[in-house]
């Protein structure tokens, strides 16, 4: 069996340069060198447990597949698909909802974090705001990777609790039923950058120090401008390994770049200079892209045939292979059964 890679994006949000420098950019390049099968979904069923705005989960929908298209994603090596235009994935997760412990999501870490905040609070229903789709996120995901049988999931040290899920729920059905499924392994990529923001602190859409990917140019360059930084003067010797500007510009720079860049900082490089080097360097890389994203995004029908090209690629496997699930599960025709 080839190596089969799966990967899937959540469609909360704009995409924004630490989303680009620590998963878009280097899953597009390992698709380049994967001489397995490339899975690659839109994850919006997964966006309804964090956003309840219908027009923010289509807004999102359609610039998270914009961006990933801008960026370079080839859909012939890679099946692209929407993760709700596959109905195999349901049925699956209701399946495995009937065969995962309860106790074993008793123990996810995003319920228990939400469990940990109303205990703090001292609120007398420890699950106060937790959501069924919270509760259940980690069965969904294993549907999502068990579906299509992924050998490898890329993922980050916090999502490895869900691989090891996966791998649980498969191994109950295997032993319960039949061995269908295989053991997924996580893939965690040591070196995939994880940009600060504006402030400092990890670029992320909760904290709202993000710096948006395809922001016009303009935009691009007075978002640099706000970065947070110390009263040192341009003259002093600047330590950059305490710098954020320094911290996002060696994500988009060369070895070589990062090197000379160290240089100048120790040199005494002025604030106001090294933001715009930072703008450039940046500028320079996301051009093209920027260009191309602008085009797609006023485009959604030619997105939408993408998806359900995509979709229906995914679905020459999801459906044999779900006869199979069924049939292991005692769900088939009445005409099969020996009388």
């Amino acid at each position: 069996m080839k190596k089969r890679v799966l990967t899937g994006i959540n469609t909360t949000g704009i995409p924004h340069l630490g989303n680009y420098a620590g998963a878009i950019k280097p899953a597009i390049e390992a698709t380049k060198t994967n001489e397995g099968e490339n899975f690659l979904f839109l994850a919006n069923l997964h966006a309804l447990i964090k956003c309840s705005d219908p027009t923010e989960i289509r807004r999102s929908s359609l610039a998270v597949a914009a961006t990933w298209l801008a960026c370079g994603l080839d859909t012939e090596n890679t099946v692209f698909y929407r993760q709700s235009d596959i109905p195999e994935i349901p049925i699956l997760n209701w399946i495995f909802n009937c065969v995962c412990a309860k106790g074993l999501m008793n123990r996810a870490h995003a319920y228990k974090a939400a469990v940990d905040v109303n205990v703090g609070e001292e609120n007398n229903d420890p699950d106060y705001g937790v959501s069924m789709g919270l509760f259940c996120y980690p069965v969904l995901m294993a549907a999502d990777i068990l579906m299509f049988n992924a050998s490898e999931v890329p993922v980050g040290r916090d999502q490895i609790q869900h691989l090891e899920m996966a791998r649980d729920i498969a191994a109950r059905f295997n032993h319960r039923y039949r061995e269908l499924f295989v053991m997924p392994e996580a893939k965690i990529e040591e070196k995939v950058a994880t940009l600060v923001g504006t402030d400092g602190r990890k670029m992320s859409k909760s904290y709202g120090n993000t710096i948006p990917l395809f922001a016009p140019e303009k935009q691009l360059r007075k978002a640099i401008m706000r970065i947070v930084t110390n009263s040192q003067a341009p003259e002093e010797p600047k330590n950059p390994d305490d710098s954020s500007i320094f911290a996002i510009y060696q994500a988009f720079a060369t070895e070589e770049e990062t090197a000379e860049m160290r240089n100048r900082y120790e040199q005494g490089i002025a604030w106001g200079e090294a933001k715009q080097a930072l703008f450039e360097r940046i500028n320079e890389e996301i051009a093209e892209p920027r260009e191309k994203y602008a085009e797609l995004i006023e485009k959604p029908a030619q997105i939408e045939e993408i998806l359900q090209a995509g979709a229906e690629k995914a679905r020459t496997f999801s459906r044999t292979f779900l006869t199979e699930i069924l049939d292991a599960v005692g769900i088939s025709s009445l005409a099969d059964i020996a009388v």
